[in-house]
């Protein structure tokens, strides 16, 4: 008993290390954060939409992605920050490689990139214009485990998952926001868009809604309404909220 008690006192210890660490981080990036006036924001997440199966043991091979430049997921991302960000900071239209931002697939964190920084910093530094501002919001594709498998998805989608007795089809729409500082191009802060609260039978670390009668898919490819409306859905209402949690912007 008094050794559960101990690893009881212990876990206690750890979990408000824990707490007091991520209140460290994000005190740290405030304080980065109350010297930025000027910002340009950077979207690149809706070049394609990828529509795939899985099942019990991950997804199957038989993913296929289609082009949706003509939906303008970028632009209305750019459109929203904007807006939940005006009230902070003045900013600036930027131009930029739309194309060198969305084709990068890792992640900072993996083990390559602990050693060699982040890819997106030298994007900002050499695609983007102006140079300059205090700070350059990046908002880039994420991935997400699916279905408890190895294999993940990426972006903006549409997944039928199937097991022996039952089929459930959900959209996705996963991507996280960098701030880099606009002078030495560090990442001040990251995160990644967090799951919605109907996130359907197999959740994913992200935005994520079972398909309903509210957004019928028909084809689920760069010609489906229903799957762009329901993407934009997803974008739109969580948006403001990873914005909101890296006090960026105020929470609606």
């Amino acid at each position: 008993m008094r050794r559960s008690g101990r690893c009881a006192s212990f876990a206690a210890v750890v979990l408000v290390a824990a707490n007091v660490a991520g209140c460290a981080t994000f005190a740290t990036s405030d304080s980065k954060l109350q010297a930025v006036k000027t910002v340009g924001i950077i979207s690149a997440v809706g070049d394609r939409v990828t529509v795939a199966k899985g099942g019990l043991t991950g997804l199957e091979n038989g993913s296929k992605s289609f082009p949706i430049e003509p939906w303008g997921l970028d632009d209305l991302i750019v459109q929203q920050a904007t807006a939940a960000l005006g009230g902070r900071f003045q900013v600036q239209p930027v131009t930029y490689s739309r194309s060198a931002f969305a084709t990068i697939k890792d992640s900072a964190f993996t083990p390559a990139n602990l050693v060699r920084g982040d890819p997106f910093k030298q994007l900002v530094r050499t695609e983007v214009a102006p140079q300059g501002l205090d700070a350059y919001i990046v908002i880039t594709k994420a991935q997400a485990a699916y279905g408890g498998g190895h294999r993940k998805v990426e972006g903006v989608g549409f997944i039928t998952y199937q097991t022996v007795t039952e089929s459930y089809s959900q959209v996705y729409a996963l991507y996280e926001i960098r701030v880099i500082d606009g002078k030495t191009f560090d990442v001040i802060v990251k995160k990644a868009a967090q799951p919605l609260g109907n996130a359907g039978n197999v959740p994913l670390a992200g935005p994520s809604r079972p398909v309903d009668g509210n957004f019928p898919i028909s084809s689920g490819d760069g010609d489906d309404e229903g799957l762009h409306r329901a993407i934009v859905d997803l974008i739109t209402r969580s948006l403001p909220t990873t914005l909101g949690d890296m006090h960026l912007a105020a929470v609606r």
